[in-house]
């Protein structure tokens, strides 16, 4: 027996029945694949050294202000992190969620803040996520000579180890030759080209439409590593757990706290989602 038996129990029960499942995902995500976390200066700081001693935590380092003021600053932080999302592995609980999916009559969709492209290196159908703050794996010109959003994937940033500065070349847009910068909302960040993120919140809006009549109650939203500093995709967990009549599973290890009736669990995510599994009956689809 574990302390959150009961709890694992309804949400198993729930997923048995279910016709559809949307993943939603903050920060905490990540952690069990290895990524760190950027919870609070501190935390920011045991993971980038070189930036507390230029007294810079993470909202003031994720602005785009510094491509054009300090650009291989900009693209230290921002190209380090382009190379530690690519060869990071997805923990096992992406493969847990992702057999989850597979039972669903009506489908899933991911629906996540983080832009590390985790989902899609997992195996997640890129159709059936939506990144709402962007994603490290596209790009955009600095300059918007209308190049639109273009992969990052001919793209490689050298970064020095010991002052987390890039080092040249740095990336430009294949179009007019300016500056790029990654297509990811950053703090302050009114040139944010959010044309690819709209078409994904677009398919997302379809679907919802297209299940809400046969899945209405029969829906899980399964949270993972989502905090209260930036609400977004807590609000939005809660939103279609609500229009749907469906069970929200919010596993997070600081903050689990639900509405009445929800299932909250403080966990981190591999932990939660492989007990939940395990008292799932087998399926024909999964």
């Amino acid at each position: 027996m574990t302390p959150h038996d009961s709890l694992f129990e309804q949400a198993a029960r729930a997923l048995e029945t279910a016709r559809a499942l949307v993943i939603t995902a903050g920060a905490g995500m990540g952690v069990d694949s290895g990524l760190p976390d950027f919870r609070g200066d501190e935390g920011f700081w045991r993971a980038y050294p070189p930036y507390k001693d230029l007294g810079l935590g993470f909202s003031s380092l994720a602005n785009p202000r510094w491509f054009a003021k300090d650009p291989t600053l900009a693209w230290g932080f921002y190209g380090h992190r382009l190379g530690l999302y690519r060869k990071t592995r997805p923990h096992d609980g992406f493969g847990v969620l992702a057999r989850l999916a597979r039972r669903m009559d009506d489908g899933c969709f991911v629906f996540t803040s983080n832009v590390d492209g985790q989902f899609q290196r997992a195996g997640f159908d890129p159709a059936r996520i939506v990144e709402c703050h962007g994603a490290i794996d596209f790009m955009q010109c600095t300059r918007g000579c209308g190049a639109g959003v273009f992969p990052a994937d001919p793209y490689t940033v050298e970064v020095d180890p010991t002052s987390f500065r890039a080092k040249e070349p740095l990336p430009v847009c294949p179009r007019c030759g300016a500056m790029a910068r990654p297509n990811v909302l950053m703090f302050g960040d009114g040139g944010w080209d959010a044309s690819r993120t709209d078409a994904q919140e677009e398919r997302l809006g379809a679907w919802l439409v297209s299940i809400r009549g046969e899945a209405r109650g029969r829906v899980v939203v399964i949270e993972c590593g989502a905090g209260t500093a930036i609400p977004t995709v807590r609000h939005f967990s809660e939103r279609i757990a609500t229009s749907l009549g469906g069970l929200l599973v919010r596993i997070n290890v600081r903050e689990p706290e639900v509405p009445a009736g929800h299932v909250g669990l403080p966990l981190g995510a591999r932990a939660a989602l492989t007990e939940i599994l395990a008292r799932i009956k087998p399926h024909a689809k999964g």
